[in-house]
């Protein structure tokens, strides 16, 4: 070994001992003739001296130093004078008094400023161009550290628990998965492809026809989807599990306990939202649609949504009357505190309701008709609520459509009070659930509701089986899962209509992030076929994509469920970061590109000879 010690590890306990270290010079000062070396390795920062007096040719070679160098040091262990003690080291009380140095390697100027307490942040490509030396820096490093804990949290749970971990194929076969498959063509059967697989969906449940009752990986999953601050481009990690005999209820019982625990290890953050069982919230996709707008609904603060559409149904505003009669809905959303957005501030909340589809943001302020009123109550102690609705008053435009009587009706319907703003959508019902979910999303971060020492799980369950297609409008296409197994089974699927169709499906949530998709799968041939065929594939199509399946579940298929936890999600949630790419040692950019190693990038004809492919000019 080179060293004996590294740069974290010396305190005053191991004065005069003789040490060897090696590391990066982080800095170097000159004192009147002594110079005063940091010396860094991921472990810590300890301060070297060159004296003179202790070594004339160590001095000299210690002047030639510049930052980053990496250098291999040998001296005795001395304490610091009192007045030079730096109490934010571990090793702030020591020093090495250096004797020998061996200049290992020579450094460019570097192209970013490592130490953090000088560094002005820089930009993102700069630090994901010159990467190997942006992971010199402690942030990032303490990160992989986490995320290597992390790691080893998930493994240790899983064991304990009789699961037993199973590698599955990279190389596999395209399927439908919800995303756009990366595709590696074959050089030994031309014209053909591999896929990297979305999920390990079909291996992890040929594994449980094959008895293996309890599964789970750490597993890399590989999808062409667009990037995003919590979705990284190409690749990603998850935790994917499966058992055999169980219902929904014992998935989410496996899953919970371990997401506490990760929870309470690895971040700050404080458990809210809990039933009296200490389980986590269970939401009906159709519930959290029409309370929150969204499928992944941020619990840590409430502001819901309300139906007003029985209210508004025969009123004189024609935005609602006629979204009705087309076979719309229109909902409220109470935005407590929110009478202090300006008008700018209410056009920019307005542009993210267009954004989900809305056509328009109608919306309502409540103010105190006499603020002598309101102020007196207050000093009292007393709460605004206790105001009665005629001492309130609207702002609006459209108060006057509605009429002030059915104006009062609504916001006493959404118990509004002064200082609130209430906004409404009127539409189809997706959209204004979606819509109004944008909203509600953009004022709790406008009002800063969005506590980061909270963390809120939920499940999300009972989705719909189907929904129609965002690539070819109009066709019947799975909502999720097209594995899931139906509510109702082969009978609900022959006698309901396809949107009425529940599955047994459910979505861990934690502060407005989805953490995980699992369902409770489809064991029976019969039941897989009937599903496939309501979104449009033949059972010859069936039996090309997923054929294995279908033999295996012909020998005997245990009923079985799983899920599969994003773990660099979940950890880019507990951190607080602010984007999935600070979790990953070597992340693609915003664009998808690899700035490092310059990825994508064209390969030789030769390759492409190789594999039948010609690439076609723009």
């Amino acid at each position: 070994m080179l060293r004996t010690h590294t740069c974290g590890e010396l305190t005053k306990k191991d004065a005069k001992k003789t040490v060897a270290l090696c590391g990066w010079v982080q800095s170097r000062r000159d004192h009147g003739g002594v110079i005063f070396i940091d010396l860094r390795d991921r472990y810590g920062l300890t301060q070297l001296t060159f004296d003179p007096k202790i070594s004339q040719a160590a001095l000299s070679e210690a002047d030639k130093l510049r930052h980053e160098w990496v250098i291999k040091v040998k001296g005795q262990v001395a304490l610091r004078p009192a007045e030079m003690i730096n109490k934010k080291l571990k090793t702030g009380e020591i020093e090495i008094e250096c004797g020998e140095i061996e200049i290992l390697s020579k450094s460019k100027t570097p192209p970013l400023e490592l130490n953090e307490e000088k560094a002005e942040p820089a930009n993102e490509a700069l630090r994901l161009k010159y990467r190997f030396v942006d992971l010199r820096r402690s942030k990032l490093q303490a990160m992989l550290k986490i995320k290597d804990e992390f790691f080893q949290q998930i493994r240790k749970y899983f064991h304990e628990h009789g699961f037993i971990e199973v590698q599955t194929p990279i190389l596999a076969n395209s399927s439908p998965e919800g995303a756009r498959d990366f595709l590696v063509p074959s050089r030994l059967y031309p014209g053909k492809f591999y896929a990297l697989p979305q999920a390990p969906q079909q291996f992890k449940q040929l594994l449980m026809v094959g008895g293996l009752d309890r599964y789970f990986q750490i597993a890399p999953c590989f999808r062409d989807e667009n990037p995003r601050m919590d979705r990284h481009y190409g690749e990603f990690y998850q935790l994917d599990m499966e058992m055999s005999f169980v219902e929904q209820d014992d998935i989410l019982k496996i899953m919970e306990p371990l997401m506490k625990e990760l929870t309470e290890k690895f971040s700050r953050k404080k458990l809210v939202g809990l039933e009296r069982n200490g389980r986590f919230k269970q939401i009906s996709w159709r519930q959290a649609m029409e309370k929150y707008g969204t499928d992944k609904p941020d619990l840590r603060f409430e502001m819901e949504i309300a139906s007003i559409t029985d209210l508004a149904k025969a009123c004189g505003f024609s935005v609602f009357a006629e979204a009705i009669k087309a076979g719309g809905v229109v909902h409220a959303l109470k935005v407590s505190g929110g009478a202090k957005f300006s008008r700018k501030e209410i056009d920019e909340i307005t542009e993210v309701a267009q954004v989900k589809g809305a056509k328009g943001l109608a919306y309502i302020v409540i103010k105190s008709k006499v603020k002598s009123q309101k102020s007196k109550l207050e000093s009292e102690g007393l709460k605004a609520e206790r105001q009665n609705i005629e001492d309130f008053e609207l702002q609006s435009p459209i108060v006057k459509f509605l009429g002030e009587k059915l104006a009062k009706k609504i916001v006493e319907q959404v118990s509004g009070r002064p200082g609130d703003i209430i906004f409404f959508g009127a539409d189809i019902w997706k959209t204004v659930c979606l819509s109004l979910g944008a909203v509600r999303n953009e004022c709790a971060a406008r009002l800063g509701l969005k506590d980061n020492k909270k963390a809120a799980w939920c499940w999300v369950v009972d989705f719909p089986m189907y929904d129609y297609s965002e690539i070819e409008p109009g066709r019947v296409d799975f909502a999720h899962n097209p594995f899931s197994m139906p509510q109702g089974g082969l009978k609900a699927l022959t006698t309901k209509q396809p949107f009425d169709i529940l599955a047994y499906q459910y979505d861990l949530v934690i502060n407005g992030f989805e953490a995980s998709s699992g369902a409770i799968r489809n064991h029976d041939p019969e039941i897989m076929y009937q599903a496939f065929a309501i979104a449009g594939y033949s059972r010859d199509q069936v039996d090309k994509k997923f054929g294995a399946m279908i033999r295996a579940f012909e020998f005997g298929a245990p009923p079985h469920g799983g899920n599969a936890p994003g773990v660099d999600r979940i950890l880019m949630v507990l951190l607080d970061l602010d984007s999935i790419r600070d979790i990953y040692a070597f992340p693609k950019d915003g664009q998808g590109k690899d700035l490092m190693t310059d990825s994508p990038s064209e390969v030789y004809d030769k390759q492409l000879k190789e594999l039948s492919i010609k690439v076609k000019g723009e």
